[in-house]
């Protein structure tokens, strides 16, 4: 698509054309709390999120129809809620004392504390099926590593690539790790890892960092990396090569948070004026933005559910099922009926508004958060 059209599309959302709302609430009461963020959902509708209070506090919770069961413990004053498993398995993070720990929460078994590696703290990010888990964790001297947990056993440092601190964001069914870490001259490039090759540094698309956010059962990682003019963009790691998705889009800062088996990719993408989510899907690349949609893009699973949060007044947990359909669709010759007419109409009315109004700012994503 040439590009002045797709600016001209860009700006028809930013005006606010009249698409249909495609996310859908998960349902979890805001007049009691001041904000809540879905993590991940499997395909039994089981989720992992965090309701906030309106201090910002943050409290990990399990949510099934409709359903809301708290997982903090006694004493624990902060939590977080990352990824559930097949099993309904959630992994976290809960602060108490100070401290901030590891764990993995069942309503059969249970909590599991995962331990540090010599520090304080740990996090969890991420679990499988088999109830491997990662994240990172303070060492003796206090630099964070990428760990990997495997029930039974104590937490294996993953190591770096070269420099001090690594973090590990995602694992597959196969044991597969990927995460970002710090190179030598100080970097931090997104890694492979699994038993065989260790530590595998995947590069960046031309820039100095790259971070990966997730893997699926193929080892596709996803991610973003800088450019050489410095921009962020999302990848795509096939094992060979990582590919451009933040070019395909062809605007704005672009970061892949999330993909399922099915290689179907979800991220969010922000400009100075305006943020969207975005599925590649079918190569096809498909925008949405977000005050139609998800807000934050957190997930994707094997059902084609789109996991995050949507805003109004407040972010509120919400899904997506990723093949809604687009506002903007950057696929093929389908444009959704725009014109060039109707684009250069709209290129005029957004000017004339800007300066009326001037420009709103929407703060960036940060990878990790």
């Amino acid at each position: 698509m040439p590009h002045a059209l797709r600016s001209g599309l860009l700006l028809l959302a930013l005006i606010g054309g009249e698409a249909a709302a495609t996310s859908h609430s998960l349902g979890i009461e805001r007049k009691q709390y001041g904000e809540s963020i879905a993590y991940d959902m499997n395909a039994a509708g089981q989720v992992a999120a965090v309701i906030k209070e309106k201090d910002g506090t943050p409290h990990a919770v399990f949510f099934e129809n409709g359903k809301l069961i708290k997982l903090e413990l006694p004493g624990e004053t902060e939590s977080e809620a990352k990824r559930i498993n097949d099993k309904g398995e959630v992994v976290g993070s809960s602060k108490k004392d100070q401290s901030w720990r590891a764990f993995i929460r069942s309503r059969d078994h249970g909590t599991q504390e995962l331990g540090t590696l010599g520090g304080p703290s740990s996090y969890g990010a991420a679990i499988n099926n088999a109830g491997l888990a990662v994240g990172f964790a303070d060492t003796p001297n206090r630099d964070w590593h990428a760990f990997l947990y495997t029930p039974g056993e104590a937490l294996k440092d993953l190591g770096t690539l070269g420099g001090k601190v690594s973090y590990a964001s995602g694992i597959n069914n196969l044991g597969q790790v990927t995460g970002t870490a710090m190179i030598a001259d100080g970097s931090r490039h997104a890694f492979f890892y699994d038993s065989a090759r260790g530590m595998v540094d995947l590069g960046t698309i031309g820039g100095r960092y790259s971070s990966a956010t997730a893997i699926n059962d193929k080892g596709v990682v996803v991610g973003a990396s800088e450019t050489k003019d410095r921009r962020w963009h999302a990848f795509v790691h096939d094992g060979s090569k990582m590919v451009d998705l933040g070019d395909k889009i062809g605007f704005g800062d672009s970061f892949a948070t999330g993909i399922n088996n099915e290689g179907h990719v979800v991220g969010v993408v922000d400009t100075l004026d305006m943020r969207l989510s975005f599925v590649w899907r079918d190569n096809k690349m498909v925008l949405h933005p977000a005050g139609k949609s998800l807000y934050l893009t957190n997930a994707i699973n094997n059902t084609g559910q789109v996991i995050g949060a949507s805003y109004d007044r407040g972010l509120y947990a919400a899904t997506m099922p990723s093949n809604a359909i687009p506002f903007v669709d950057l696929g093929g010759t389908k444009i959704l009926g725009f014109n060039v007419l109707v684009v250069l109409l709209a290129l005029g009315l957004a000017i004339f508004r800007k300066r009326l109004k001037g420009l709103f700012f929407e703060s960036r994503l940060f990878f990790g958060a």
